[in-house]
């Protein structure tokens, strides 16, 4: 069997479902403005450049790429820190008419080429991702930044890669490059065959495919939550993007999928489209939340082409829990584990425990031998303090000054507590007093897996015992979002704390380089990228022990481990194992600052990258592909 379990073949209910499907590639509509000659071949090799990313192409910029150490020296002698740090710098006010982080910023010096030291695979591989989300233009959590990661590491070790989105309507237009429609043709939904386009353009160096219906899919102003069926409009895009495969013969060796929202790939795939022309493609799946499970009715999944009543099996992809209900429910992303050759959940640490719990347990375990748990990295192209335009000075392990800034910089912007300014003239005197008081940061989305009763006890904590908290982002529930205001009003006002309900990519990364510490206290987090993020920006991680947590944070009190030790765990759900964690880094940061500074350094050095773990995704794809 060429997939680990494919089940029975239905390919005789899909042609009574949808009886055009064997003349779809006559029907594609093949646009001017594309390159005819990249359409008439079989194999994406032959592709144009607009399939390709040329930036990577060619080495010249990366080659001329500075060290950290350069870009730091550089950006401190423009902005005059070498000497008095306070010079030359367009201090913020909360009274500002923008704010601060909403100033314009030079997007076009973000450098997002890979560097030319990265070493190339020998044998490469033609990946296609689909996904819902991308970094940076349709971001709603960490999906978006692991797709974006995971790409540009893979080409940068030499490799031929594309992203699938649906075009919504609120994408970010202003970040994409050379679009062009390169496609049009039909794709079927619901006894009908739709309209389709296909775009091509370039997001931060990475080829994007973009899938663009002519019904009312994905219009809306974000990425979730239009006014359409979301569980139909994923399935349709998950069938469209492989009937696009098809009708521009494009046989990539692997279909990366991401989440629920893509899981009908496999089944689509395996029970559709490898008995026409897609024979050469293997499947791996993603799943970076296992909360999600792509709750799907048979009638639902029947408008994408396959017949629903055929998978509502206990070894396809039936909901357990409805067992003996009438009617049975579908979960997606059982059906997507079921049919795919390789699963891979985002930490080694969350695999065993989805193993040991949750109602997919049990298919887990019965396809244990291709689920394999890779811990996500984070792209070191985007979260750079080296680099990072959106800071207002640049900093690494070696060169502190630049944090000590960045630090100030967000105290005065929210009107933050500054010791001293009363009393003090001189401004390098009112920084350093200021930038002593210890700075605690959560950035998350507030929702129950986060933590939120642990969060509301940080800030009042950490306000008790002297220190300063800043919480960023956004509350999809209405009752949380509501108790959140009530916060944010009886304190934002107040010297030491601000809660921020919003979205924000540019104060998020003024946030992170401000940070003393990074809390993370969720209650399960399957690879978590904020502690990653914070460590890369000289935040030292409060972290609960679990999934991904329990990977990349080490207590730095473990006398057992401390060539590992980089941050504070702690392992209860209640307030008391939070505050232990607090005393404990509050005591450090204030009674051993030198200790605390070489902790910065060297969480700082630690390699998150996902140039790091990208390997290991290429191992997984080379163990399935067709040779």
């Amino acid at each position: 069997m060429e997939c680990a379990t494919i089940g029975n073949l239905w390919l005789s209910s899909f042609l009574i479902s949808s009886p055009s499907t064997l003349s779809c590639s006559r029907r594609a509509l093949v646009s001017r403005d594309a390159c005819t000659a990249s359409l008439c071949s079989k194999t994406h090799k032959s592709f144009p450049s607009p399939l390709r990313c040329r930036a990577l192409d060619s080495p010249s910029t990366a080659a001329n790429l500075s060290s950290d150490s350069d870009l730091v020296e550089r950006t401190s002698r423009k902005l005059n820190v070498a000497g008095p740090i306070s010079k030359d710098v367009d201090w913020p006010s909360p009274d500002d008419e923008i704010p601060f982080w909403k100033r314009n910023f030079p997007y076009s010096d973000a450098n997002l080429l890979v560097r030319s030291n990265v070493v190339k695979d020998s044998d490469t591989l033609h990946i296609i991702h689909i996904t819902a989300e991308m970094a940076p233009i349709a971001k709603v959590g960490g999906l978006a930044d692991v797709v974006t990661g995971l790409a540009r590491a893979c080409l940068s070790r030499g490799h031929t890669v594309d992203i699938m989105l649906p075009f919504y309507e609120c994408i970010q237009k202003d970040q994409m490059s050379e679009l062009t429609l390169i496609t049009s043709y039909d794709s079927f939904h619901d006894g009908k065959w739709v309209s389709t386009n296909a775009y091509h353009g370039t997001v931060t160096g990475i080829p994007v495919i973009f899938i663009e219906p002519s019904n009312h899919f994905f219009k809306g102003k974000s990425v979730y939550g239009g006014s359409y069926d979301e569980m139909e409009a994923y399935l349709f895009f998950s069938r469209a993007c492989l009937e696009w495969m098809q009708a521009a013969f494009v046989q990539p060796d692997i279909i990366h999928v991401h989440e629920w929202q893509a899981s009908a790939v496999p089944l689509l795939y395996w029970d559709m489209y490898h008995h026409l022309s897609l024979r050469k493609p293997r499947i791996t799946l993603t799943i970076h939340n296992m909360e999600h499970y792509g709750e799907c009715r048979q009638e639902q999944l029947s408008k994408c082409g396959l017949d629903g009543s055929v998978y509502a099996t206990e070894d396809k992809a039936v909901d357990d829990r409805t067992i003996g209900h009438n009617p049975e429910r579908l979960s997606l992303l059982k059906g997507g584990i079921v049919y795919s050759n390789a699963v891979v959940t985002v930490s080694p640490t969350y695999l065993k425990e989805t193993l040991c719990s949750g109602w997919l347990a049990s298919t887990l375990i019965k396809c244990h031998d291709k689920y394999i748990g890779i811990l996500n990295g984070i792209d070191y192209a985007v979260w750079n303090p080296a680099t990072d335009i959106f800071l207002p000075a640049k900093f690494n392990a070696k060169n502190l000054e630049g944090k000590r800034l960045c630090k100030y910089y967000l105290q005065k912007g929210l009107g933050l507590d500054l010791k001293g300014e009363e009393t003090i003239n001189r401004n390098d005197d009112v920084i350093d007093a200021s930038v002593k008081v210890p700075m605690v940061v959560c950035i998350t989305r507030l929702v129950a897996q986060k933590g939120l009763h642990l969060i509301i006890h940080a800030i009042k904590h950490v306000e008790k015992l002297g220190g300063q908290m800043i919480v960023l982002g956004k509350a999809p529930d209405r009752r949380v979002e509501n108790e959140f205001k009530h916060l944010a009003d009886l304190l934002n006002q107040g010297p030491n704390v601000r809660i921020l309900l919003m979205y924000s990519e540019e104060l998020s990364h003024m946030v992170y380089a401000a940070a003393d510490i990074v809390l993370v206290p969720s209650m399960y987090e399957p690879c978590g990228l904020s502690q990653m993020i914070g460590m890369r920006y000289g935040a030292v991680p409060i972290v609960r022990k679990t999934g991904g947590l329990a990977d990349t944070v080490f207590d730095i009190d473990d006398q057992s481990n401390q060539e590992m030790a980089n941050g504070f765990v702690f392992e209860g759900i209640d307030e008391r194992s939070l505050s232990w964690a607090l005393d404990r880094a509050f005591y450090h940061y204030r009674e051993n600052p030198d200790e605390w500074a070489g902790m910065v350094r060297k969480v700082m050095e630690i390699d998150n990258s996902w140039n790091n773990t990208a390997g290991k995704y290429i191992d997984v794809y080379n163990s399935v592909r067709v040779r």
